[in-house]
């Protein structure tokens, strides 16, 4: 039996649109088992998921099998789901890189991790969740002819994350068909910089660019009005003093990045929450950095 652990993330981190991700310390589990025959599916924690051949985690298996040329036999898996669907943490990321990652471990390891990333980018449609989701930490990626290219940066443990989960989802089909078709060029230029500027500052630990860093000119401002009291949680994590503050992925989580000693963010932030009708939506949570990625148990 084989045992695959894969970390929730959070893409784009403003303005690394499709580009930059990075991964936290809450986990989805999988199992896999080979049969004879046949197909099983559950989860060990009473999730709804697809028990057929359409579920995310088989789909990965069978496309890391087709890729080598195996017949896949019969197969039991077993899902545990801490990440929660459709909030912008990842979940799917998690069970495609799950599936992948079992899937070689069960034909004894054939891929390289730019192979299985690769596989996955390919499933997902873009490496921003699947790569931290793979590698952990914070991760730059571009997708070119076919082929994934990624640099991680592990990220300090003086960082924490304030994730304010609404109770509602958003699918990310949606939440892309909010964007526009085209933006205008000064708009590009101004996530650009941005996006290399995040990806200095988590190099060089310099977390207080990440203010002007994370800003956004492509997505943000068209996936907010889709997230009922957003503005304000963005406005609530900017006066508690975040080092940043955007939507994490397609939304409709929206992550602050704050020092890990400053427990009067969290403090002052949940009393907020607790005391606004138009927040009551949302939870908080605190995460810490995952830097290993996804791993075999």
């Amino acid at each position: 039996m084989i045992r695959v652990r894969v970390p929730a993330t959070s893409a784009n981190v403003g303005a690394g649109f499709d580009a930059l991700g990075l991964a936290v310390g809450l986990y989805n589990t999988a199992t896999f088992e080979l049969r004879p025959q046949g197909l099983e599916i559950a989860a060990t924690d009473g999730t709804q998921v697809p028990t057929g051949r359409s579920n995310l985690i088989y789909r990965a298996v069978r496309t890391v099998f087709d890729q080598v040329g195996e017949k896949l036999p019969g197969l039991r898996i077993l899902q545990t789901n801490a990440i929660p669907m459709a909030r912008g943490l990842g979940s799917s990321s998690a069970c495609i890189v799950a599936g992948i990652l079992g899937a070689d471990a069960l034909l004894g390891h054939k891929l390289t991790r730019r192979q299985m990333l690769t596989l996955a980018t390919a499933i997902e449609g873009h490496p921003d969740n699947v790569a931290p989701a793979m590698l952990g930490g914070f991760v730059t990626s571009a997708y070119d002819e076919g082929q994934v290219y990624s640099v991680k940066k592990e990220i300090s443990k003086n960082l924490a994350f304030a994730a304010f989960v609404p109770s509602f989802g958003l699918l990310t089909e949606k939440a892309r068909a909010a964007l526009p078709q085209a933006v205008p060029y000064r708009d590009a230029v101004y996530n650009l910089s941005r996006a290399a500027l995040a990806t200095a500052a988590f190099c060089d630990g310099d977390y207080e660019l990440l203010e002007v860093a994370t800003k956004d000119a492509l997505h943000q401002q068209y996936r907010l009005p889709l997230i009922p009291g957003g503005e304000k949680v963005f406005d609530l994590a900017r006066r508690l003093d975040a080092y940043a503050v955007y939507i994490s992925g397609a939304g409709p989580t929206i992550m602050a990045v704050v020092h890990k000693d400053n427990e009067i963010f969290f403090e002052k932030a949940q009393r907020e929450l607790a005391g606004d009708p138009e927040l009551a939506a949302f939870s908080l949570h605190r995460y810490e950095a995952d830097n290993i990625g996804a791993v075999l148990e």
